[in-house]
């Protein structure tokens, strides 16, 4: 009965619960600048714009929508000006995943995102991209183009001329996040076809090329403690419920708790191993953002796929070959670790996987910190899909390029993935708006520094709770 309620879940999980990504493998270190030759089955797809794109404008402002040809097709844009715009101020809004239809749906913004944004004076944009799936490299290159034509195709669509914006900046959230940080960073903006000089970005919940660097090692990793590491990656989801309940106890109707069976045995070692390849130990993640069921699924739907992200790109981008795996945090590995490490499979990503190309961006657009104008961005702390982990790595990369000082992090106290309340949104977006015409630099939180990361109260600063997000449950701020 057991293994039946939880083979269900985990169907269920694996077709509908993939909010980012169908493969959970790649490599954050192999940029693959050596050209190769290859195909992949991502150019072979077409989508099609959703029959019903209009929407409603807010209050004081106009509503405009159509499509527009995209690098892989039709696309679908949306745009939203305030009364009295006329050249000023323009944010592009890059929104998140949207799994692996064929429809082009209009994308409107989170409405405190939209709010703040009309509130301040900026019309907005956005764009569906021509392509579903994790394509950040249509991402970047179609709402590049909006950004430049889209007072043009207002004009043409809708007979309301309006002048070209004087500023253009970018925000979005999850692969949207990813899209924002990568669109300014240098290698993005030298070679996009389509070149936009963004003042400024503001990325939420950010995913980047680590994902999948996440996503490869915490399936592996519980199919090795689990005692099921030889099996095949064809009979990994079936094999899966298995693999859980082995290293968690279940509820009275067959629910995984994601308690560990043995804190101190493999599945405890599972739960402190997440944590050190999510971020380190922090408040809210042990234990609110690890027993995220929603998230869990996502995480392990990903199991026992290939490493070329579904078909985004041509070959395997995985790679864990120096990757240790520690749930203990001494000089020396245990000898449990050891023998661990020893045992779990090992995969080297394939050369030149995702190489620099002539006709645009990479296929995987990397985020790597090389950037000249302000980035600010929020990442809960216990966001299980898509880790604090790429705050840490992002800030490595900015000290790496000598763009340290431009970058701005905050941590939310919140154990959910882009579980953000309205008030921290607009308090962000209020705050660089600031900044990036000319204001004083906002406060951010330091995120390498494991004690301060670990202390009970990190994250304090930023975190503002109010009535759109139920935060009762999480410890309190001064407690």
């Amino acid at each position: 009965m057991t293994r039946n309620k939880l083979g269900i879940a985990i169907t269920a999980a694996t077709l509908s619960a993939l909010v980012l990504t169908g493969c959970g493998d790649s490599s954050s270190s192999n940029d693959g600048d050596d050209e190769v030759e290859a195909t992949r089955v991502h150019d072979t797809r077409t989508f099609e714009p959703a029959a019903e794109i209009a929407f409603t404008a807010s209050e004081s402002a106009s509503a405009y929508y159509g499509t527009y040809e995209g690098i892989q097709g039709p696309a679908v844009y949306a745009a939203e000006i305030p009364d009295g715009w006329d050249g000023g101020g323009l944010i592009m809004y890059t929104h998140g995943y949207r799994g692996e239809g064929s429809e082009l749906a209009v994308s409107v913004p989170d409405p405190a995102w939209r709010a703040s944004v009309l509130a301040a004076g900026y019309a907005w944009a956005a764009s569906s991209y021509s392509a579903n799936y994790y394509d950040v490299r249509a991402a970047i290159e179609d709402t590049n183009k909006l950004a430049l034509e889209v007072t043009n195709y207002i004009e043409a669509d809708f007979g309301q001329a309006y002048e070209a914006p004087q500023q253009v900046l970018i925000s979005g959230y999850s692969l949207g996040g990813h899209t924002a940080a990568a669109a300014v960073d240098r290698e993005n903006m030298e070679r996009t076809t389509y070149k936009v000089d963004y003042q400024g970005a503001l990325p939420f919940c950010q995913a980047e090329q680590n994902q999948f660097q996440w996503l490869g090692d915490y399936t592996r990793v519980i199919q090795e403690l689990s005692g099921y590491g030889d099996t095949a990656p064809e009979d990994y989801q079936d094999t899966l419920p298995s693999m859980l309940v082995s290293l968690f106890t279940t509820d009275g109707e067959g629910n995984i708790t994601w308690e560990p069976i043995n804190e101190d045995g493999p599945g405890g070692w599972a739960k402190k191993i997440a944590m050190d390849l999510t971020g380190g130990d922090r408040p809210i993640f042990y234990d609110y953002g690890f027993p995220n069921t929603g998230l869990q699924f996502a995480v392990l739907g990903t199991g026992g796929r290939g490493g070329d992200i579904n078909g985004i790109l041509a070959r395997n981008y995985y790679d864990n070959t120096d990757r240790e795996y520690r749930w203990t945090d001494g000089d020396a590995m245990t000898t449990e670790e050891e023998n661990f490490n020893e045992a779990i499979e090992r995969v080297l990503a394939d050369e030149g996987v995702n190489p620099l190309r002539d006709d645009g961006v990479r296929w995987l657009p990397l985020v790597k910190g090389d950037f000249d104008v302000p980035v600010l961005t929020l990442h809960t702390l216990g966001d299980f899909y898509v880790p604090f982990r790429h705050q840490q790595l992002y800030r490595e990369g900015a000290i790496e390029n000598g763009s340290d000082d431009l970058l701005v992090q905050r941590a939310i106290r919140a154990p959910s993935h882009c579980d953000f309340t309205g008030s921290e949104i607009g308090k962000a977006l209020s705050d660089w708006l600031t900044w990036v015409n000319g204001g004083e630099k906002p406060q951010g939180d330091e995120v390498l520094d494991p004690t301060v990361v670990a202390d009970p109260q990190y994250g304090c600063d930023h975190t503002i709770n109010d009535t759109s997000r139920d935060r009762s449950a999480l410890p309190a701020c001064g407690s």
